[in-house]
């Protein structure tokens, strides 16, 4: 018998961090709760990772999901901003990790397949579908709406990811 996962997605983002908390049992997904983490852009990258960090943690620790879903980064022509944006990547990969869940990764391009159908797509499409496969779900910006399709796209992937970590886990164990 299934039962009802709850997943955390989680779009990473030094100035903000979206994230989506949706439930998922089979094929059928229900909204939860999305949001926004800000850093305050006056402080300084130690301060404002801490920022995220603690917003994140609240979240996951108040709606404590079964796993997670970050998307992963892509490169830019400014080093520097990639750089800060991979740092804000791991305070999102590193928070779930410190609460015991498994982490999944997914390029933007598989997350807006997942939702839109499309590799390419841009954000007013995936408000769209978002809001299609979830008409009760509310979001504050952007980012959160990101999220909620990220996590909609482990919802769809997860069984092919957790098997993918099982074996690489008992491959691991084996060595």
């Amino acid at each position: 018998m299934d039962s009802t996962i709850r997943i955390i997605g989680i779009d990473p983002g030094l100035r903000r961090t979206g994230w989506g908390v949706i439930d998922t049992l089979g094929n059928s997904l229900r909204f939860v709760a999305a949001g926004t983490v800000r850093s305050d852009d006056k402080a300084d990258l130690a301060s404002r990772l801490l920022q995220l960090h603690e917003g994140l943690s609240a979240i996951v620790h108040g709606h404590m999901p079964h796993e997670a879903a970050v998307e992963q980064t892509f490169v830019n022509k400014d080093a520097t901003a990639t750089l800060k944006l991979g740092q804000a990547r791991g305070i999102a990969m590193l928070v779930p990790a410190l609460a015991g869940l498994r982490v999944a990764e997914y390029a933007p391009n598989a997350v807006k397949k997942a939702v839109i159908g499309v590799g390419h797509g841009d954000k007013k499409q995936i408000q769209l579908m978002v809001r299609v496969l979830m008409p009760k779900a509310t979001y504050d910006t952007d980012d959160a709406a990101d999220a909620l399709a990220i996590a909609i796209c482990h919802a769809h992937h997860r069984q092919s990811v957790t098997g993918r970590m099982a074996a690489a886990a008992a491959l691991a164990a084996a060595v």
